[in-house]
Protein backbone atom coordinates (compact mmCIF):
# COMPACT_ATOMS: atom_id res chain seq x y z
CA UNK A 1 0.00 0.00 0.00
CA UNK A 2 1.46 3.36 -1.03
CA UNK A 3 1.15 6.42 1.16
CA UNK A 4 -0.04 9.67 -0.38
CA UNK A 5 3.46 11.15 -0.45
CA UNK A 6 4.85 8.14 -2.31
CA UNK A 7 2.43 8.05 -5.23
CA UNK A 8 5.16 9.18 -7.65
CA UNK A 9 6.71 5.69 -7.54
CA UNK A 10 5.00 2.44 -8.45
CA UNK A 11 6.45 0.64 -5.42
CA UNK A 12 7.03 3.51 -3.02
CA UNK A 13 8.61 6.94 -2.84
CA UNK A 14 12.26 7.05 -3.87
CA UNK A 15 14.21 9.53 -1.72
CA UNK A 16 17.75 10.78 -2.23
CA UNK A 17 20.11 12.72 -0.03
CA UNK A 18 18.37 14.40 2.88
CA UNK A 19 14.90 14.07 1.38
CA UNK A 20 13.20 11.73 3.84
CA UNK A 21 9.56 12.02 2.86
CA UNK A 22 6.79 11.97 5.47
CA UNK A 23 7.63 8.56 6.90
CA UNK A 24 6.25 7.34 10.19
CA UNK A 25 8.52 7.75 13.18
CA UNK A 26 9.42 4.11 13.69
CA UNK A 27 9.37 2.03 10.50
CA UNK A 28 11.15 -1.28 10.07
CA UNK A 29 14.33 -0.58 8.09
CA UNK A 30 15.87 -3.12 5.70
CA UNK A 31 19.31 -2.61 4.21
CA UNK A 32 19.71 -3.91 0.65
CA UNK A 33 22.65 -4.28 -1.71
CA UNK A 34 21.26 -6.41 -4.52
CA UNK A 35 22.47 -9.73 -3.09
CA UNK A 36 20.28 -12.77 -2.56
CA UNK A 37 20.89 -12.44 1.17
CA UNK A 38 19.48 -8.92 1.17
CA UNK A 39 16.41 -10.11 -0.72
CA UNK A 40 15.89 -12.68 2.04
CA UNK A 41 16.09 -9.75 4.46
CA UNK A 42 13.42 -7.92 2.43
CA UNK A 43 11.09 -10.92 2.64
CA UNK A 44 11.68 -11.26 6.39
CA UNK A 45 11.27 -7.53 6.91
CA UNK A 46 8.03 -7.35 4.94
CA UNK A 47 6.50 -10.12 7.05
CA UNK A 48 7.75 -8.52 10.28
CA UNK A 49 6.49 -5.04 9.34
CA UNK A 50 3.08 -6.53 8.59
CA UNK A 51 3.04 -8.24 12.01
CA UNK A 52 3.93 -4.98 13.73
CA UNK A 53 1.56 -2.90 11.62
CA UNK A 54 4.29 -0.42 10.62
CA UNK A 55 5.81 0.75 7.31
CA UNK A 56 8.78 -0.92 5.66
CA UNK A 57 11.66 1.38 4.69
CA UNK A 58 14.15 -0.04 2.19
CA UNK A 59 17.58 1.59 2.24
CA UNK A 60 20.47 1.37 -0.19
CA UNK A 61 23.66 3.24 0.72
CA UNK A 62 26.60 4.22 -1.46
CA UNK A 63 29.12 7.06 -1.75
CA UNK A 64 29.94 6.52 -5.42
CA UNK A 65 29.22 10.19 -6.22
CA UNK A 66 31.87 11.28 -3.76
CA UNK A 67 34.53 8.92 -5.06
CA UNK A 68 33.84 9.10 -8.77
CA UNK A 69 32.54 12.64 -9.18
CA UNK A 70 29.46 13.98 -10.94
CA UNK A 71 28.67 14.15 -14.63
CA UNK A 72 28.68 17.67 -16.11
CA UNK A 73 25.41 19.54 -15.70
CA UNK A 74 24.87 19.57 -19.45
CA UNK A 75 25.10 15.78 -19.73
CA UNK A 76 21.88 13.86 -20.40
CA UNK A 77 23.49 10.53 -19.59
CA UNK A 78 22.39 8.80 -16.40
CA UNK A 79 25.34 7.36 -14.45
CA UNK A 80 25.38 3.58 -14.43
CA UNK A 81 25.76 3.64 -10.64
CA UNK A 82 22.53 5.64 -10.32
CA UNK A 83 20.70 3.23 -12.61
CA UNK A 84 22.00 0.30 -10.56
CA UNK A 85 20.98 1.68 -7.17
CA UNK A 86 17.52 2.67 -8.39
CA UNK A 87 17.09 -0.81 -9.85
CA UNK A 88 18.15 -2.47 -6.58
CA UNK A 89 15.69 -0.55 -4.41
CA UNK A 90 12.98 -0.78 -7.05
CA UNK A 91 13.24 -4.56 -7.25
CA UNK A 92 13.31 -4.83 -3.45
CA UNK A 93 10.27 -2.57 -3.04
CA UNK A 94 8.28 -4.44 -5.68
CA UNK A 95 9.20 -7.74 -4.02
CA UNK A 96 7.98 -6.49 -0.63
CA UNK A 97 4.76 -5.08 -2.10
CA UNK A 98 3.98 -8.33 -3.90
CA UNK A 99 4.66 -10.31 -0.75
CA UNK A 100 2.45 -8.11 1.47
CA UNK A 101 0.18 -6.07 -0.84
CA UNK A 102 -1.23 -3.86 1.93
CA UNK A 103 2.21 -2.90 3.26
CA UNK A 104 3.33 0.75 3.19
CA UNK A 105 6.72 0.54 1.44
CA UNK A 106 9.15 3.42 0.93
CA UNK A 107 12.70 3.51 -0.38
CA UNK A 108 15.72 5.69 0.32
CA UNK A 109 19.05 6.11 -1.46
CA UNK A 110 21.51 7.18 1.23
CA UNK A 111 24.68 9.03 0.13
CA UNK A 112 26.79 7.42 2.83
CA UNK A 113 28.70 4.29 3.75
CA UNK A 114 26.28 1.38 4.38
CA UNK A 115 27.05 0.93 8.08
CA UNK A 116 26.79 4.65 8.84
CA UNK A 117 23.59 5.00 6.83
CA UNK A 118 21.87 2.10 8.60
CA UNK A 119 23.03 3.32 12.01
CA UNK A 120 21.46 6.72 11.25
CA UNK A 121 18.25 5.05 10.11
CA UNK A 122 18.24 2.97 13.28
CA UNK A 123 17.92 6.10 15.39
CA UNK A 124 14.26 6.28 14.35
CA UNK A 125 13.45 2.67 13.53
CA UNK A 126 11.63 -0.16 15.25
CA UNK A 127 14.53 -2.37 14.14
CA UNK A 128 17.08 -2.72 11.35
CA UNK A 129 17.14 -5.89 9.23
CA UNK A 130 20.15 -6.99 7.19
CA UNK A 131 21.22 -10.05 5.27
CA UNK A 132 24.10 -12.14 6.51
CA UNK A 133 26.31 -11.64 3.46
CA UNK A 134 27.07 -8.92 0.94
CA UNK A 135 27.45 -9.09 -2.82
CA UNK A 136 31.11 -8.14 -3.21
CA UNK A 137 34.31 -10.16 -3.17
CA UNK A 138 33.85 -10.88 0.54
CA UNK A 139 30.64 -12.89 0.18
CA UNK A 140 32.39 -15.99 1.47
CA UNK A 141 32.62 -14.45 4.95
CA UNK A 142 30.28 -16.03 7.47
CA UNK A 143 28.87 -12.62 8.32
CA UNK A 144 29.40 -9.55 6.18
CA UNK A 145 31.14 -6.48 7.58
CA UNK A 146 27.98 -4.39 7.21
CA UNK A 147 25.85 -6.80 9.23
CA UNK A 148 28.45 -7.08 11.95
CA UNK A 149 29.11 -3.34 12.06
CA UNK A 150 25.42 -2.47 12.37
CA UNK A 151 24.76 -5.18 14.97
CA UNK A 152 27.65 -3.92 17.08
CA UNK A 153 26.72 -0.24 17.08
CA UNK A 154 22.98 0.25 16.52
CA UNK A 155 20.73 1.81 19.15
CA UNK A 156 17.77 -0.36 18.11
CA UNK A 157 17.39 -4.12 17.66
CA UNK A 158 19.24 -5.51 14.64
CA UNK A 159 18.08 -8.69 12.94
CA UNK A 160 20.58 -10.59 10.83
CA UNK A 161 18.62 -12.87 8.50
CA UNK A 162 20.50 -16.12 8.17
CA UNK A 163 20.04 -19.86 8.58
CA UNK A 164 18.03 -22.57 6.92
CA UNK A 165 15.09 -21.75 4.68
CA UNK A 166 12.49 -23.33 6.96
CA UNK A 167 13.76 -21.41 9.97
CA UNK A 168 13.72 -18.12 8.07
CA UNK A 169 10.15 -18.82 6.94
CA UNK A 170 9.00 -19.41 10.53
CA UNK A 171 8.20 -23.10 10.31
CA UNK A 172 9.52 -23.97 13.80
CA UNK A 173 6.89 -21.89 15.64
CA UNK A 174 9.38 -21.01 18.39
CA UNK A 175 11.47 -18.01 19.47
CA UNK A 176 14.69 -18.84 21.33
CA UNK A 177 16.00 -16.38 23.92
CA UNK A 178 19.55 -16.48 25.18
CA UNK A 179 19.75 -15.46 28.85
CA UNK A 180 23.24 -14.66 30.07
CA UNK A 181 24.65 -13.11 33.21
CA UNK A 182 26.59 -10.66 31.05
CA UNK A 183 23.46 -9.18 29.46
CA UNK A 184 20.84 -10.01 32.06
CA UNK A 185 18.47 -7.14 31.24
CA UNK A 186 14.81 -7.43 30.37
CA UNK A 187 14.81 -5.58 27.01
CA UNK A 188 15.83 -8.62 24.96
CA UNK A 189 13.36 -10.80 26.86
CA UNK A 190 10.55 -8.33 26.17
CA UNK A 191 11.49 -8.26 22.48
CA UNK A 192 11.42 -12.06 22.33
CA UNK A 193 8.02 -12.31 24.00
CA UNK A 194 6.55 -9.60 21.79
CA UNK A 195 7.76 -11.49 18.72
CA UNK A 196 6.29 -14.71 20.05
CA UNK A 197 2.96 -13.04 20.81
CA UNK A 198 2.72 -11.69 17.26
CA UNK A 199 3.75 -15.03 15.78
CA UNK A 200 1.45 -17.01 18.11
CA UNK A 201 4.32 -19.27 19.12
CA UNK A 202 6.29 -20.26 22.22
CA UNK A 203 9.51 -18.90 23.72
CA UNK A 204 12.37 -21.14 24.78
CA UNK A 205 14.53 -19.27 27.29
CA UNK A 206 18.00 -20.84 27.42
CA UNK A 207 20.82 -20.27 29.90
CA UNK A 208 24.12 -22.16 29.64
CA UNK A 209 26.56 -22.59 32.51
CA UNK A 210 29.91 -24.29 32.97
CA UNK A 211 31.85 -25.48 36.01
CA UNK A 212 34.83 -23.26 36.76
CA UNK A 213 38.34 -24.65 36.50
CA UNK A 214 38.79 -24.37 40.26
CA UNK A 215 35.81 -26.61 41.00
CA UNK A 216 36.27 -30.30 41.69
CA UNK A 217 35.33 -32.19 38.47
CA UNK A 218 33.52 -35.03 40.22
CA UNK A 219 31.34 -32.52 42.05
CA UNK A 220 30.14 -31.10 38.73
CA UNK A 221 28.57 -34.40 37.71
CA UNK A 222 24.89 -35.21 37.52
CA UNK A 223 24.46 -35.05 41.31
CA UNK A 224 27.43 -32.89 42.32
CA UNK A 225 27.02 -29.98 44.72
CA UNK A 226 28.58 -27.52 42.27
CA UNK A 227 26.14 -28.55 39.57
CA UNK A 228 23.23 -28.02 41.95
CA UNK A 229 24.56 -24.59 42.85
CA UNK A 230 24.96 -23.61 39.20
CA UNK A 231 21.44 -24.73 38.42
CA UNK A 232 20.07 -22.82 41.40
CA UNK A 233 21.80 -19.64 40.26
CA UNK A 234 20.61 -20.20 36.70
CA UNK A 235 17.00 -20.54 37.87
CA UNK A 236 17.29 -17.31 39.89
CA UNK A 237 18.78 -15.50 36.90
CA UNK A 238 16.02 -16.70 34.59
CA UNK A 239 13.33 -15.64 37.05
CA UNK A 240 14.88 -12.21 37.48
CA UNK A 241 15.09 -11.61 33.75
CA UNK A 242 11.72 -13.05 32.74
CA UNK A 243 9.27 -12.26 35.54
CA UNK A 244 8.19 -8.84 34.25
CA UNK A 245 8.18 -9.68 30.50
CA UNK A 246 6.21 -12.88 31.14
CA UNK A 247 3.65 -10.92 33.16
CA UNK A 248 3.31 -8.47 30.27
CA UNK A 249 2.62 -11.25 27.75
CA UNK A 250 0.52 -13.82 29.63
CA UNK A 251 -0.66 -15.36 26.36
CA UNK A 252 2.85 -16.58 25.51
CA UNK A 253 4.05 -19.97 26.74
CA UNK A 254 7.63 -19.79 27.99
CA UNK A 255 9.84 -22.85 28.41
CA UNK A 256 12.82 -22.49 30.75
CA UNK A 257 15.96 -24.51 29.99
CA UNK A 258 19.33 -24.47 31.76
CA UNK A 259 22.14 -26.39 30.10
CA UNK A 260 25.69 -27.24 31.08
CA UNK A 261 27.93 -26.32 28.18
CA UNK A 262 29.57 -23.54 26.20
CA UNK A 263 26.94 -20.78 25.74
CA UNK A 264 27.66 -20.20 22.06
CA UNK A 265 27.42 -23.89 21.26
CA UNK A 266 24.23 -24.26 23.29
CA UNK A 267 22.53 -21.30 21.57
CA UNK A 268 23.55 -22.42 18.09
CA UNK A 269 22.01 -25.81 18.89
CA UNK A 270 18.82 -24.08 20.07
CA UNK A 271 18.68 -22.11 16.81
CA UNK A 272 18.12 -25.33 14.83
CA UNK A 273 14.57 -25.51 16.20
CA UNK A 274 13.76 -21.77 16.26
CA UNK A 275 12.41 -19.11 13.91
CA UNK A 276 14.36 -16.38 15.69
CA UNK A 277 17.18 -16.34 18.24
CA UNK A 278 17.19 -13.26 20.49
CA UNK A 279 20.29 -12.17 22.40
CA UNK A 280 20.99 -9.05 24.44
CA UNK A 281 24.08 -6.83 24.41
CA UNK A 282 25.12 -4.07 26.82
CA UNK A 283 26.74 -0.77 25.96
CA UNK A 284 30.48 -0.64 26.47
CA UNK A 285 31.56 1.84 29.11
CA UNK A 286 33.46 4.71 27.52
CA UNK A 287 33.15 3.33 23.98
CA UNK A 288 30.72 3.58 21.09
CA UNK A 289 28.91 0.35 20.44
CA UNK A 290 27.85 -2.80 22.23
CA UNK A 291 29.64 -5.58 24.03
CA UNK A 292 28.81 -8.27 21.52
CA UNK A 293 31.23 -10.71 23.09
CA UNK A 294 32.26 -14.17 21.94
CA UNK A 295 28.82 -15.73 22.40
CA UNK A 296 27.01 -13.17 20.24
CA UNK A 297 29.72 -13.37 17.60
CA UNK A 298 29.31 -17.14 17.57
CA UNK A 299 25.56 -17.05 17.00
CA UNK A 300 25.82 -14.27 14.41
CA UNK A 301 28.21 -16.42 12.41
CA UNK A 302 26.74 -19.88 12.95
CA UNK A 303 23.05 -19.76 13.96
CA UNK A 304 20.59 -21.72 11.83
CA UNK A 305 17.86 -19.08 12.14
CA UNK A 306 17.68 -15.27 12.05
CA UNK A 307 19.40 -13.58 15.01
CA UNK A 308 18.13 -10.46 16.79
CA UNK A 309 20.72 -8.48 18.77
CA UNK A 310 18.86 -6.27 21.23
CA UNK A 311 20.67 -3.43 23.06
CA UNK A 312 20.22 -3.53 26.82
CA UNK A 313 20.30 -0.24 28.78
Amino acid sequence: MLSADSADSETGRLCRGDEKGSIMEHPLVVGVDGSNASLDAVDWGADAAARYGIPLRIVYASRWERYEGHLPDWSTERPSERVMEETIVGVAAERASRRVPELDVTTYLAPDEPVEALLAEGQRAKAVVVGHRGRGRLTSLLLGSVGLGVAARAHCPVIVVRGRTGNIRGEACKVALGVSERAAGTTAATFALEEAALRHCTVEAVHAWRCAGTEVPEQCGAHGEYRAEHERRAAELMDGVLNKPVAAFPQVTVEYRTVEGAPGTVLVAASHAADLLVVGAHRRQGHAGLQLGLVNHTVLHHAQCPVAVVPEP
